[in-house]
């Protein structure tokens, strides 16, 4: 089974500091039968404008996963912190016990757009803890290139570590590039395409995606994903059970 949930059907949270697509029931934006997707709560895409942030605030028992897309984004946290982030850079945040961070734009001009997935963790009660790590165009061109793990095996060993179930994929698909992905009877996928146009083949059908298009998917067959716009489409997949 596969469900496509559009751009527009995202709930638009526009404060003027910051401008959020929510993909799931967060902030302002509460709806039950909206409220995740597994172990998924939220999928969030953020642009802050410039010296603008959120200040800082606690979590705990979340794993929180952020990719910047454009500008640089700071990253401060109460395990002492401080980090600059600039794009291809995605940073975990494992809240555990307890934590508290802050997420700015440091920049007088340029705002800043970046993903952040929250993930409730395999286990509570973990200790707190951070990692990031820049990824260059080249590690995911053309391939699912995993950037968040949890699960140990071999592909993942240069993924950040995450506490659950979990693989993050991000790619950057050219046009008429194929790739194909297993979708698993017992698992679930998550993809979400940040820039240019894809299809999806699956058992259900052909599927069409634009920016912002994401797909929800369980019970399928393999997934063949091909690049179908003038420019290199980019996108995060996410196998999770």
């Amino acid at each position: 089974m596969i469900k496509v949930v559009t751009s527009e059907e995202r709930h638009t949270s526009d404060r003027g500091w910051i401008h959020s697509e929510f993909s799931f029931s967060f902030a302002d934006y509460d709806d039950p039968s909206n409220a995740h997707f597994g172990c998924l709560l939220a999928h969030n895409d953020n642009t802050l404008m410039p010296q603008e942030g959120f200040k800082r605030h606690p979590h705990h028992d979340l794993e929180i996963v952020s990719y910047v897309i454009s500008g640089t984004l700071k990253h401060t946290d109460t395990m002492g912190t401080e980090e600059l982030l600039e794009p291809g850079t995605v940073q975990v945040m494992s809240a555990g016990t307890g934590v508290e961070h802050s997420e700015t734009n440091p920049s007088t001009e340029e705002p800043v757009r970046f993903l952040q997935m929250w993930f409730l963790p395999s286990e509570r009660k973990a200790e707190p803890s951070y990692t990031n790590w820049r990824f260059q165009p080249e590690d995911h061109l053309n391939r699912l290139c995993p950037i968040v793990s949890g699960q140990a095996g071999e592909g993942t060993e240069d993924a950040l570590p995450i506490h659950q179930d979990v693989t993050c994929y991000l790619s950057k698909l050219e046009s008429g590039k194929k790739l194909m992905y297993p979708q698993h009877e017992d698992r679930r996928t998550h993809l979400f395409l940040i820039s240019g146009h894809i299809s999806i083949e699956c058992a259900d059908g052909n599927f069409d995606l634009k920016p912002g298009d994401a797909a929800r998917i369980r019970k399928s067959c393999d997934l063949q994903i091909t690049g179908t716009g003038k420019e290199p489409a980019e996108f995060v997949l996410i196998d999770l059970p």
